[in-house]
């Protein structure tokens, strides 16, 4: 039996259908429209460049890891962790499972071995419960455990791009990273939906010590 779709759920996918950015994805073949947040992003602030080692937290449907890869061309790695299984990107070590389970983060370093990190990139976002607070507080928890796994892997000099929600929390989740990093720089991309919250720090020059 078919179920009869919600109100929001069919304005959610008749706003999906109608968007700029849905159009351009699927027009260049990129997996998601997010990758044009990352594109203004590095058209700006150039945080990718040949033979760096990139890892990319939140990956799935695998967007950035799709726009990031070429760029770091044939010397550079690119691990790329999700809950959600996607299709394999050449060049790209996919790790599948939640990256609040420590099992989880033991693969992924595992992966990367005894190498330091030029990047981390965290797009994660948590299933969201429609209740505010709880979605803020899943949502922070996510940003503190790739500042966290950034601070043990990162190359002096290094750089974390995280996704974060404006709200309870975020003014001290931003003191915390100004502590570790030289810079830390907000930026809204056009393809953030303007009434979203939504906002990536980047954060540059990890102050490693």
């Amino acid at each position: 039996m078919s179920q009869k779709r919600r109100p929001s759920s069919a304005r959610w996918i008749a706003e999906h259908e109608s968007d700029p950015y849905v159009h351009e994805a699927r027009r260049l073949g990129f997996r998601s429209r997010a990758v044009f947040k990352l594109k203004e992003i590095q058209e700006k602030d150039k945080i990718f460049r040949p033979g760096q080692i990139v890892v990319d937290l939140g990956a799935a449907p695998g967007g950035w890891s799709q726009y990031a890869r070429p760029v770091l061309g044939a010397k550079g790695q690119l691990f790329a962790l999700d809950i959600l299984p996607f299709e394999a990107l050449p060049g790209v070590e996919i790790i599948v499972g939640d990256f609040r389970e420590d099992a989880v983060l033991l693969q992924l370093e595992s992966k990367i071995g005894d190498q330091s990190v030029d990047v981390v990139l965290s797009d994660m976002a948590p299933n969201l419960s429609g209740i505010d607070a709880a979605d803020q507080a899943s949502s922070l928890h996510l940003c503190e455990l790739a500042l966290e796994f950034a601070k043990a892997h990162l190359k002096p000099k290094g750089s974390l791009l995280v996704k974060a929600f404006q709200g309870e929390g975020f003014d001290a989740y931003l003191k915390e990273m100004r502590a570790a990093f030289e810079t830390v720089t907000i930026r809204k991309p056009k393809a953030s939906r303007s009434r979203s919250s939504e906002v990536y720090l980047l954060a540059r020059n990890f102050r490693a010590v």
